[in-house]
């Protein structure tokens, strides 16, 4: 992905839910102007989700999820619509495309009450119109054909109405600056940093404070306290990466704010009061419990690793107890929390919004308490409220 490209966790997600043969790849065909998904008159085409990024008017920067159809059939059938439904969790707008010709059928009214139940903004979208004699009439639905293109500019025009102004106005770092404040992003080059490259976090906070006229500077958390103690102008807050925080807060003077940048991720799309009182659940662990710790990516994971080495050391020698933890990784999330006595969850930088209140919402159902890398990490070494201080007023 080029770094002048929108990430996709910052996209609208807009999901492609129907019926095998409903026309979903065509649709998105005629919605992009471009040949990008596979069409054939082959029922079934389409087995996994497909994603993909596009930059589409009126909307903007999204991400397109083709999915299989809701009546595929067979074992291996069952597993596909399984991880069809699971792309509802991510979701931001869900389009459910219905063959005109043969209208709502079983599997079309199940998933569209499951559209309703997790208050995603839909659309039902009568393809194949061309066909018929009479237009179909239902609550928020549109008729088109794909294979002739009516009426597919009103479909963009009605899925880019369903996109909230609120989402447009959500800031990481630059509600928080202003013009000519000066920020400190601490970034340790070690084995686990990319190559050649700053993580998404990092280069989209540089992005967010430019945006409001603040300076930014980058170090390496070696050559922080000599830059501390030889600059002149005042330095507004210091953003780090939270496996040196414990280093960094001792560096940092008191009357400068300090956070990291999964704490900021956190403000930006999850919920940092309910992730702030989950770290604080990690002294409340007991022999025996059983924490999960999971990251919303798949990455080669170092000697070093944070989730799966230092997360554990730091937790076992806070509390002193014989603890079990399990990891994931990737798009997958357990569905029975029940055995975990906490979560641990990565900053999301690689996953929208949604996904991540749909895992905090698990965890609150579950009565499982959920905190997030960084703010754990900040209250492990005893500078949480420090770390918040700035975030809350």
């Amino acid at each position: 992905m080029s770094l002048n490209t929108t990430p996709n966790s910052d996209r609208v997600h807009i999901g492609l839910f129907g019926r095998t043969n409903a026309g979903k790849s065509q649709l998105i065909n005629a919605i992009t102007n471009q040949n990008l998904a596979v069409v054939s008159n082959v029922a079934g085409t389409t087995t996994d989700p497909v994603y993909k990024s596009m930059e589409i008017l009126p909307l903007g920067p999204v991400v397109l999820i083709d999915t299989a159809g809701l009546d595929d059939y067979g074992e291996l059938g069952q597993l596909r619509i399984k991880k069809t439904k699971q792309v509802l969790n991510k979701t931001d707008i869900a389009l459910l495309i219905v063959d005109a010709t043969v209208g709502l059928k079983k599997e079309d009214e199940d998933i569209l009450k499951l559209i309703k139940e997790k208050n995603i903004p839909y659309l039902v979208v009568f393809n194949k119109i061309d066909l018929i004699k009479e237009a179909p009439k239902l609550e928020n639905s549109i008729c088109v054909s794909a294979l002739t293109k009516l009426n597919v500019n009103e479909l963009r025009e009605k899925i880019a109405s369903l996109v909230s102004n609120e989402d447009n106005d959500k800031k990481l770092i630059s509600d928080l600056l202003e013009p000519n404040d000066l920020i400190v992003l601490v970034v340790p080059i070690d084995k686990a940093a990319p190559k050649g490259r700053l993580i998404l976090p990092q280069q989209q906070v540089i992005r967010d404070a430019l945006e409001a006229g603040a300076n930014v500077v980058v170090v390496r958390d070696l050559e922080l306290q000599h830059f501390i103690e030889t600059e002149q102008r005042k330095i507004k807050m210091v953003v780090t990466d939270s496996q040196v925080f414990d280093y960094v807060s001792k560096i940092v003077p008191k009357e400068i704010s300090l956070t990291s940048f999964s704490i900021l991720m956190s403000r930006y799309k999850g919920n940092l009061d309910q992730q702030a009182k989950g770290a604080l659940f990690v002294d409340k662990l007991k022999d025996g419990d059983t924490v999960l710790i999971s990251e919303g990516c798949t990455h080669h994971r170092q000697c070093n690793d944070i989730g799966s080495v230092k997360l554990p050391n730091w937790i076992k020698k806070r509390t002193g107890k014989e603890l079990n933890f399990e990891f994931t990784s990737g798009v997958e999330f357990p569905e029975d929390l029940s055995k975990y006595a906490m979560i641990v969850h990565c900053g999301g930088c690689m996953l929208n919004e949604r996904e991540i209140q749909y895992r905090l919402k698990c965890a609150y159902d579950a009565n499982v308490p959920m905190t997030n890398y960084g703010t754990l990490i900040a209250h492990i070494h005893g500078i949480l409220e420090r770390c918040l201080f700035l975030l809350a007023k």
